[in-house]
């Protein structure tokens, strides 16, 4: 037979359209060619097949070979289309049954020596593969390094492989040892580990608003002196998040999987991403000629951490604003377009003035009111607006952190938590960070003290509808921990105090 036909999946965003590899033997000069817009990492898999069917001492066929990615009009980039091409090539020529390989589809980059390698978007293909197989069973052969992330996809089954020649050998069956075993993951093993609160002594008021913002999935803002603990609460935040649904850590996984892959040991821990403040637009919402996800998007269903705020370029942070309100980003480009999950939570440090020790103890703080206007005015009104919590951090006397004990574990902090997002999952059926304004006239009506309180403070710092609305969602979750099944003023008061540490200077 001069002519094989393989399946295998291409990665265009979040979505792995699938890609029909045909490879046709001809008489003629010898020559090899791929067609079907193919990039330049798949124009080399010339070179690296030619050499792996050789080492693996199979026969190169002295024919004119002709390999067509369809549809033609697809994008076809990176080496994953390497093991489809070399069966194709041993299956065109006889040497392998081309009959045996419907049924399959194949991913993986080829070495040299016919070793396989890993790829990016294993699990986003197979996610794919079984949406497009619907009944049938999705049988989908990878690389080895590639089954963990794979097999998260229950209904797909995965055949993992070191080589080329365990590939062969599995479609050959001369005997069942031969076969590929199919890969089923241990993930009742896998426990997310986080640091933990108890390690952070003091900054009681601190902790108790990171409490309030994981439990209703806010965004928060910790305004300090250096040295008072805000990016060390910042790495213990993740620990007192919900514990993730099976469909929310598969989304994160997936987005994962398009960078350096996802390793199972996360399996169900909140990603903590914290990009330096030199980073750009591009590295923080994603880009690129073929689109790739950003920080946002990396940071999916966990913590996006922005150390020194105000350091990072006005237009990088100003590119959250609409990732923030929707939960995705779309990204756009001359040739390509691609829609990733960017549904994350935002936790900010800054320092309260250029030199950052106002407001300090020790009393160094020499800037003018001027210059912290202008350092805190970095950070846009409509940015500001959309962080839920903004907080003082403020520092320690040394007698007083020297007598203070250990802190609260996050384990007793974490069972408040879960137990306030259960009453919203109850409730409404999702955080109360995503009620909409029809919802939160429903679920976040204050008593008649409540409101009047709300509205003086709506006038008094000049609130937009957005705070006002933010503010009455915040109350709803400060009830929600509290067991509260009214927001009571208290409840809007503690809302309140925590809008006020940017507006104070």
């Amino acid at each position: 037979m001069s002519l094989a036909v393989l399946k295998s999946r291409a990665l265009n965003g979040m979505d792995a359209p699938q890609v029909t590899v045909e490879v046709h033997l001809a008489n003629g000069l010898p020559a090899f060619t791929i067609v079907g817009l193919p990039e330049t990492e798949v124009k080399e898999s010339k070179d690296r097949v030619r050499a792996a069917l050789q080492n693996a001492r199979f026969d190169f066929p002295a024919q004119r070979i002709t390999v067509n990615l369809a549809p033609a009009d697809l994008p076809k980039e990176s080496g994953r289309f390497d093991l489809p091409i070399a069966l194709g090539i041993l299956a065109a020529s006889g040497q392998i049954p081309a009959d045996s390989l419907a049924g399959y589809e194949f991913a993986g980059e080829l070495s040299l020596s016919g070793e396989l390698r890993p790829i990016r978007g294993a699990l986003a293909m197979t996610f794919a593969i079984c949406q497009s197989h619907h009944a049938t069973q999705a049988a989908f052969i990878l690389p080895q390094a590639n089954a963990a992330e794979a097999a998260l996809v229950s209904d797909a089954a995965i055949y993992p492989a070191r080589s080329l020649l365990d590939v062969c050998a599995h479609f050959a069956a001369v005997s069942e040892d031969s076969k590929l075993s199919r890969y089923r993951p241990d993930l009742q093993a896998v426990r997310p580990a986080y640091p933990d609160f108890s390690d952070v002594k003091g900054q009681l008021p601190a902790k108790r608003a990171l409490e309030v913002a994981a439990a209703g999935g806010h965004s928060v803002l910790m305004l300090g002196p250096p040295g008072t603990g805000k990016s060390m609460l910042a790495a213990r935040f993740p620990g007192i998040l919900p514990a993730m649904s099976e469909q929310e850590a598969l989304e994160s996984a997936a987005v994962q999987s398009l960078t350096s892959g996802f390793a199972i040991e996360r399996w169900k821990a909140r990603p903590f991403r914290s990009p330096h403040h030199t980073a750009s637009a591009v590295a923080l919402v994603g880009g690129g000629s073929t689109p790739r996800p950003g920080e946002i998007s990396l940071a999916h269903r966990g913590v996006l951490f922005l150390d020194e705020l105000p350091e990072f370029d006005r237009k990088v942070l100003e590119v959250l604003r609409e990732p923030m309100e929707s939960g995705r980003i779309h990204i756009s480009r001359a040739a390509r377009q691609a829609e990733f999950p960017a549904a994350f939570q935002l936790i900010a440090a800054m320092n309260p003035c250029p030199c950052g020790y106002l407001g300090h103890p020790n009393g160094k703080c020499r800037c003018t009111p001027d210059l912290i206007a202008r350092y805190q005015g970095k950070i846009s009104g409509p940015l500001a607006d959309r962080i839920d919590v903004q907080i003082q951090v403020g520092a320690l006397p040394q007698s007083d952190l020297i007598r203070q004990a250990d802190g609260e574990p996050s384990a007793a902090i974490l069972a408040r938590v879960e137990a306030a997002f259960a009453r919203q999952l109850q409730r409404q059926g999702y955080a109360n960070s995503f009620l909409n304004t029809r919802a939160i006239d429903t679920f976040c009506r204050a008593d008649q003290r409540g409101e009047a309180l709300l509205q003086q403070a709506m006038q008094k710092f000049s609130w937009s509808a957005r705070a006002y609305h933010r503010v009455l969602k915040l109350a709803r979750t400060i009830a929600d921990l509290a067991g509260s099944e009214l927001i009571q003023p208290p409840h809007i008061a503690e809302a309140i105090q925590y809008r006020r540490a940017l507006a104070e200077h």
